[in-house]
């Protein structure tokens, strides 16, 4: 019983640790996502897009659980400010896929890797050598046990 429950408290202090660090992480990119004032819809609608390639507006619905008129909306505003585009399916002329434009796939390819790692490359800047390796070797260790688990 002993055991169990210095288990559960070493879990729960990793996930505090986890919770913690992924707050930290998502700085800089929330910081970046407000600047180019898009709302939590809109965010999630150029996830799904930049992430699939392009999507036909029912495919994206259903990606982002949304209805198809708030989506369809959604992809107006987002065409608008030229961040989303429709292409007209060639052997479907009724059909079309809606994708990020260039400027967007750019910005993604560019700029966000570099924000989106900051804060993990500013720590790893202040870390001695040894830290960065045992750093990494505990995630190694925990995604391994973690991934071992879930696959039971």
């Amino acid at each position: 019983m002993a055991k169990e429950t210095k288990l559960t408290g070493m879990a729960q202090e990793i996930e505090g640790h986890m919770r913690a660090i992924r707050q930290i992480l998502r700085r800089p990119v929330e910081a970046e996502f407000a600047r180019g004032n898009l709302t939590g819809p809109q965010r999630s609608v150029m996830q799904a897009l930049f992430q699939a390639g392009g999507l036909s507006l029912k495919e994206l619905s259903r990606s982002v659980g949304l209805a198809h008129s708030t989506v369809s909306g959604i992809v107006d505003r987002l065409q608008k400010r030229g961040m989303a585009e429709r292409r007209t399916n060639p052997a479907d002329g009724r059909a079309s896929t809606i994708v990020v434009t260039g400027m967007v796939r750019d910005y993604m390819r560019d700029m966000y890797p570099a924000i989106a790692l900051h804060p993990v490359t500013a720590a790893l800047r202040r870390a001695k050598p040894a830290e960065r390796t045992a750093i990494v070797e505990g995630l190694r260790t925990l995604r391994r046990v973690v991934e071992a688990t879930a696959r039971r």
